[in-house]
């Protein structure tokens, strides 16, 4: 049963958000309520010039403690926590992707979302933070199985889970020995997933990610010259930010490792930041033969985003699948 919590913290809601509309979180912060959920937010909250409640969102203690709070407010999470440096997402974001991953799985299933553990997850790099399984189970039921490169971040993540009663027994945290694969050495023989998730390192090096934060910082500060390394203020470890090929590679790596596992996965999906990615990432699709291509387009104020998802299964492949695994 996926857990039941007051969803709204305000009666107003911003313009600026267009968030899915199962998403609880489409109203203006309301910093009084969280800090009730988490007190250690009380601190960082402060009236801005607009003469509203509202956090430094370049200081990323404090975006850190706003994701404790919303852990804890919308998801029932009681501790969280991560490491200095590791990347510290945006709650709303994730969230999205969730629902809309929930969305896809319903398009197969008569316009009903498939819950319960019955639904088993896979996300590439879970990170330090663990957040897509907290979301995907607390507002699904799903069980997830999460993976990562980084000794650091799987022993952080399996420690949010063995502090939370709601995701032990539903959420496992894997260690990815081989750090050129992404499937290989996680997916246990038969083991079958209905969604394979990832939120891909965006940059090809660190100078290049550096140069990119300048650039953002310039247009928010107005000069990012006095700083040699800008501060992130979500953070991130270097497996979290870059890798060979950027996102572009790295999706396409993960789409041709997904053909050994095509029978084993009902949609394989990543996130795509660059709408510029997406010809490349087409045509590896179209190279190793996904029987099924969309790509889902999400949109959180300014920022439009999206993920493609992918599946080697056919339509009565699915149907026979929804019957067998779903129905239950």
């Amino acid at each position: 049963m996926a857990f039941s919590k007051n969803k709204s913290l305000s009666g107003k809601r911003s313009n600026k958000l267009e968030l899915h509309p199962r998403n609880p979180h489409q109203a203006r912060y309301n910093f009084a309520l969280l800090a009730d959920s988490c007190p250690e937010l009380a601190p960082f909250v402060r009236v801005n010039q607009y003469g509203n409640e509202s956090i430094d969102f370049a200081n990323p203690e404090a975006v850190k403690m706003l994701n404790r709070a919303l852990l804890s407010h919308f998801y029932g999470v009681s501790f969280w926590d991560i490491p200095p440096g590791y990347l510290c997402p945006p709650i709303p974001g994730r969230a999205d992707y969730i629902h809309y991953l929930a969305d896809l799985l319903a398009a197969s299933n008569n316009g009903v979302v498939p819950r319960g553990k019955g639904v088993k997850v896979l996300d590439v790099g879970v990170g330090a933070n663990c957040v897509y399984p907290i979301i995907g189970h607390q507002e699904y039921g799903w069980q997830f199985v999460g993976s990562d490169v980084n000794p650091v971040a799987v022993v952080t993540s399996e420690t949010i889970v063995k502090s939370n009663s709601c995701l032990k027994g539903v959420v496992s945290i894997r260690l990815q020995s081989q750090p050129s694969k992404l499937f290989d050495g996680i997916w246990q023989g038969k083991e079958r997933f209905d969604l394979v998730l990832c939120n891909p390192p965006f940059h090809t090096s660190e100078s290049a990610m550096v140069g990119e934060t300048k650039r953002k910082w310039r247009g928010v500060k107005g000069d990012a010259s006095k700083t040699e390394k800008p501060v992130l203020n979500f953070g991130g470890t270097a497996a979290e930010l870059w890798c060979e090929g950027g996102e572009a590679g790295f999706v396409s790596r993960m789409v041709k490792e997904s053909v050994q596992y095509a029978d084993r996965c009902f949609w394989f999906t990543s996130l795509v930041a660059r709408q510029s990615h997406l010809e490349t990432i087409y045509r590896v699709l179209k190279d190793v033969g996904a029987t099924q291509v969309r790509t889902i387009k999400m949109a959180q104020g300014q920022k439009v985003s999206r993920f493609v998802a992918w599946s080697f299964l056919d339509e009565n492949q699915m149907a026979y699948w929804q019957d067998n695994y779903w129905k239950s």
